[in-house]
């Protein structure tokens, strides 16, 4: 109890200092100041209200999963360390260092990216074609949408590396909105995105399969608050193009706003029958 700042969750001020008070009492109870009925008594009140304290924390956590599934995500017992891992080169070696695992990985993962994503010489990726003819120009960063977007932001989130948390963006989100509806349409315009939203924190998560293989772990980046409201404001401006011109035909389910597979079996059975 001596630090203050490694205290059980449900342990606030006011029980802080019952079981300090009732260290007070068994102190004079052991030097004959104190009778033991003093001290069941504090003892068994200071108990009485730690079971409620718990109580109330266990009926928190539970009321609090919907907003905030990070809380319960946090609570599970984890492995601190990664296991070791096999190196994919014609020796084979097994690595147990952290320095050395986080270089195996980046480079299993570079490797991979770099192979399924680029495009094989001399082929370039389809292009959409504008079925008005008219050159697309790019869209206004209109503040309600940067607004809407900073006001919906998820408090429980993590932050990036330019270290911006998601709640200050939310606090602030009427001082914010101008600026950074100027910085996403300068952004749109020149075709640069700042170095900040393009760096990353990587870790990798083992999905199946034996621990020591690279192709059993998937990377998942924490990237920066504010790259992934650009994100959102470009995925807006694509779905709306898209539907504007039609370009997705009526029977496209899967990904798609509003629908699903559900959606998608009703409008086969109907036709159907």
């Amino acid at each position: 109890m001596g630090r203050w700042g490694r205290r059980p969750a449900w342990l606030n001020r006011e029980l802080w200092l019952e079981l300090r008070k009732k260290g007070r009492v068994y102190g004079l109870w052991k030097k004959m100041q104190a009778t033991q009925e003093d001290y069941k008594d504090v003892m068994r009140l200071c108990r009485e209200k730690i079971r409620r304290a718990k109580a109330q924390l266990e009926l928190n956590l539970a009321t609090a999963v919907k907003d905030n599934k990070k809380c319960i995500s946090n609570k599970r017992r984890t492995k601190d360390n990664l296991h070791p891992l096999l190196q994919e080169d014609a020796r084979g070696n097994i690595v147990t260092k952290d320095e050395e695992k986080a270089e195996v990985l980046n480079a299993f993962f570079a490797s991979v990216f770099n192979s399924k994503s680029s495009h094989s010489q001399g082929t370039q990726p389809p292009e959409v074609e504008d079925r008005d003819g008219e050159q697309n120009e790019a869209p206004i960063t209109q503040g309600e949408m940067v607004s809407d977007l900073l006001h919906h932001l998820d408090t429980h989130r993590s932050m990036g590396l330019d270290g911006i948390h998601p709640r200050v963006l939310r606090e602030l989100a009427e001082v914010l909105t101008k600026p950074l509806s100027i910085i996403y349409q300068q952004s749109w315009l020149t075709g640069e995105v700042p170095v900040e939203w393009r760096l990353a924190n990587v870790t990798s998560i083992h999905k199946k399969g034996q621990e020591k293989d690279l192709g059993n772990y998937r990377p998942v980046s924490l990237t920066s608050v504010l790259g992934k409201v650009m994100e959102q404001i470009i995925l807006s401006a694509i779905m709306r193009h898209i539907q504007d011109n039609q370009m997705i035909r009526p029977s496209q389910h899967g990904f798609m706003k509003g629908t699903s597979y559900l959606t998608n079996l009703m409008s086969f059975y109907g036709k159907a029958t």
